[in-house]
This record gives C-alpha cells, sequence and structure tokens, in this order.
C-alpha cells in the first residue's frame, strides 16, 4: 500500500447481517424420532454451509474490486 492509498481512507461496504449470523443446532424434542433430528440438523448445516459460500463470494468480490496485497 503506498501513502497516498493509506490517505485515501477507502471505505469497504458492510459485511451483510446474514453472513455474521450463527445457525444454532435442531431441537430436540423428547420422543421424536431421531431420524426426523438428524433431518433437521442436516437442514441446519445446509444453510451454514450456503452462508459459508456467499461469505466467500463477498469476499472475493471485495478482492476483485480492491485487488489483494500480500
Amino acid at each position: 500500500m503506498t501513502k497516498g492509498q493509506a490517505a485515501a481512507g477507502l471505505a469497504l461496504p458492510p459485511l451483510p447481517d446474514d453472513l455474521r449470523r450463527q445457525e444454532a443446532h435442531a431441537p430436540v424434542v423428547e420422543g421424536e424420532p431421531v431420524i426426523a433430528i438428524l433431518a433437521r440438523e442436516r437442514q441446519a448445516l445446509d444453510r451454514a454451509n450456503a452462508r459459508q459460500v456467499r461469505t466467500i463470494q463477498f469476499y472475493d468480490d471485495l478482492t476483485r474490486k480492491y485487488g489483494t496485497r500480500r
């Protein structure tokens, strides 16, 4: 980063709120079949994985727009 870039004060866009959210485990209801609980847990995992993909896409968009320095 050059002195001019630092002085420019680049303002990055805010991280979408959805990408900050934590996914809760599926609730366990006494007497409910284990397969139903497992199915809900897998749905929660799918949502968490989809959120991770959106986070990566958000970051990749930033690096394409502003570049990276290593």
